[in-house]
């Protein structure tokens, strides 16, 4: 059973709560839904995250969390979720059905950070959650409580100002290189602390503002602000408005360009590196060689944190920023430019598929994901036909990558609101095949092929035609039509002309040429083709295909009795199938190690390679798939193991196995000792 293991980096410096992790520790042992509640900038969740971090340390259950902020609405709710489960949803079910069935027997603690802003549909999915899996627990932050059945809330207070709050402040200060330490300065700070009311986002702000000025300055300046009773003080009980006071007052001492910039950044959903926000902000008062350093100057104020190479703002701080935006009247130009930059993003990753940045790119993608999702809602409601384009190219990828169902929906969405035609919309449309025939709905696929083909041969599309022809190809292997497939990539690389690597279109064609030699019994014809297939990939740092090619080198090897060179190839291929992140891949891929393994005698890793496979395979939902010939393969090889091992010690390695966090199986599989054991 996969052990749950995704986690926020926690970073260091944690200060006081000792009382409220205690409570928080009883409360996640003994209830099922816990809500920290309490303002925005009191600290839930690094309150949230310190828990959860000890809860994975001790190793006793799994853990995940799933950031919530980012969705401006509950469309992508449950999505958010599985991808924090690592559940890479392949099925045709009710979304919330497939995430509850993968959830159903799982130890796991999973965080829903944020939850402010979808109270509602967070009730429904933790109400369903809980009521259908019964080892699950869920921890809440919310500035509300959601009103679930048998929750238990924890208010979250702010840090006591005489103590805790001055140890922040000290800390933060020092991390920003201007320690506070002369007993003059130390009387200030908790003269401080005390009018922001022991609020942790406030402390870090004012320590943030040191750079530039004394403490007795800050006290000066920003003291008449925290009076509650001076006139215009905004409204709301005084920890609300210290944060908000004080994120005003940092915003007004930043200068003209870093307070456009912070604007202007509120559009970003993930930590950005500095390139992107010159792109996507850079323009009038803000130069683009201008650009690194007021993110450096942003960062010393704590407007922004460090997360590796990015830039991060937190949701309170980005909330305070997006009300700028709008009043300086650039929140549609600004959404307009972000959401044509990651159109530019997915092109170049497009163009890039077959080249040495492909895992890079596949990345890339993954890391920007929740930008992706905003470029293409702000598309379907601004230029459905750019939406189209977008998720035309990203579709694939997110395949792998485990974002399968959403590629479906935008793709649905998008053509469904989008008159566009030509290439672009028979992309979209092979995209949507792909979707279908990965979800097991093979003749929906072949009928959507048809029509890109047909499309693709009107519009004299020649990658069209090489995309349809792909995936008619596969529609047809996966129902054991191997000739059949065969025969519909040759009429289109005969049409299309060029070598194999002409393009990404004849890289798939030859592909499925290899798979269906293989299925035909013509293993001599397709063991040299996939090793002149490979032989490319390798030289061009491609690894998709490259894993694919091994794949059939390995079930070859096992074909002709060659166990060794089948485990050689199909570790290969796992290998690459880790390097983009692919876990359908890696499902198949351990099946097919785990016969190789069998074959050459090594029983117990065989055994160890199946229990991981199985947890592979539920983990996108469905069972075991792939073409028809790898069935009894599968079914000789798992026989030969059993009879290695005997009855009694093939089910008590495969329970091992099983119950063994795949991702450690695979790591000792492919990095350990070849060795049985």
């Amino acid at each position: 059973m996969r052990v749950l293991r995704n986690l926020p980096n926690v970073p260091p410096g944690f200060v006081g709560r000792q009382g409220e992790l205690a409570h928080l520790d009883d409360a996640l042992t003994e209830e099922r839904v816990v809500t920290l509640t309490g303002a925005g900038g009191v600290g839930k969740s690094r309150l949230a995250l310190e828990a959860a971090d000890r809860v994975l340390r001790a190793q006793e259950r799994g853990v995940a969390w799933a950031d919530l902020w980012p969705l401006p609405d509950d469309r992508l709710l449950v999505a958010s979720v599985a991808d924090a489960v690592d559940f890479a949803d392949h099925t045709t079910h009710q979304a919330l059905d497939s995430l509850t069935d993968w959830l159903a027997d799982r130890d796991a603690l999973l965080i829903l950070d944020s939850c402010e802003h979808l109270v509602a549909p967070c009730r429904r999915l933790v109400a369903r959650l809980t009521s259908a899996c019964p080892r699950l627990t869920v921890l809440v932050t919310s500035r509300e409580a959601l009103g679930v059945s048998g929750e238990h809330v924890i208010a979250v207070e702010p840090l006591p100002a005489a103590t805790d709050a001055v140890e922040m402040f000290r800390l933060r200060a020092a991390a920003g290189g201007t320690p506070v330490s002369s007993p003059a300065d130390l009387v200030a700070v908790a003269r401080l602390c005390a009018r922001l009311e022991g609020m942790p986002l406030a402390v870090e702000l004012i320590a943030g503002q040191l750079a530039h000025r004394t403490v007795e300055e800050a006290e000066l300046e920003l003291g008449p602000r925290l009076d509650i009773s001076a006139e215009g003080s905004p409204p709301g009980p005084p920890r609300h408005r210290a944060v908000r006071t004080t994120i005003g007052w940092s915003h007004e001492l930043c200068a003209p360009a870093e307070r456009l910039l912070w604007a202007r950044m509120s559009v970003f959903r993930e930590p950005v590196d500095a390139d992107t926000v010159r792109v996507v902000c850079a323009g009038g008062p803000l130069p683009a060689d201008e650009v690194p350093g007021t993110l450096e100057g942003l960062s010393r104020k704590s407007v922004l944190s460090r997360d590796g190479s990015g830039y991060r703002m937190l949701d309170t701080v980005r909330e305070y920023g997006r009300m700028w935006l709008e009043q300086v009247g650039e929140g549609r130009a600004l959404a307009d430019r972000h959401a044509a930059h990651f159109v530019e993003v997915a092109r170049d990753a497009d163009r890039g598929w077959l080249g040495e940045r492909q895992a890079a790119w596949y990345e890339r993608l993954g890391s920007a994901h929740a930008d992706l999702c905003a470029a293409l809602d702000h598309l379907l409601s601004e230029r459905p036909d750019s939406a189209v384009e977008l998720i035309g190219l990203l579709a694939f990828p997110w395949s792998c990558r485990g974002h399968l169902r959403e590629a479906a929906d935008y793709l649905e969405d998008s053509l469904a609101l989008s008159a566009a035609a030509g290439p672009v919309r028979t992309r979209a449309l092979w995209a949507l095949g792909i979707t279908r025939v990965l979800r097991g709905e093979h003749e929906h696929a072949g009928r959507l092929a048809a029509f890109c083909r047909d499309r693709a041969d009107v519009q004299d599309d020649a990658q069209g035609t090489l995309h349809a022809a792909y995936l008619l190809g596969l529609t047809h292997l996966l129902q054991g039509r191997p000739m059949a497939a065969r025969n519909e990539v040759e009429a289109a690389l005969r049409r299309a002309g060029g070598s194999a690597f002409t393009s990404a279109g004849h890289v798939l064609c030859h592909l499925v040429r290899v798979f269906s030699l293989t299925g035909e019994g013509l293993l001599e014809t397709a063991r040299r083709e996939a090793e002149e297939l490979r032989r490319g990939c390798v030289a061009r740092g491609e690894w998709w295909t490259r894993s694919y090619t091994d794949y059939q080198l390995a079930l070859i090897a096992l074909f002709e009795d060659r166990a060794e060179d089948a485990t050689a190839h199909a570790l290969s291929m796992l290998d690459g199938k880790r390097h983009i992140g692919d876990s359908f891949g890696i499902a198949l891929g351990l099946d097919l190690l785990a016969s190789a393994l069998a074959a050459q005698g090594a029983g117990e890793r065989a055994v160890a390679a199946y229990g991981a496979g199985e947890t592979y395979w539920s983990a996108v939902g469905h069972p075991q798939r792939g073409t028809p010939e790898l069935g009894p393969v599968r079914e000789r090889y798992e026989d030969t193991a059993r009879s290695l091992l005997g009855d009694d010690g093939y089910e008590r390695a495969l329970l091992v196995s099983s119950l063994s966090d795949p991702e450690t199986v695979l790591h000792r599989l492919l990095d350990g000792p070849r060795g049985d054991s």
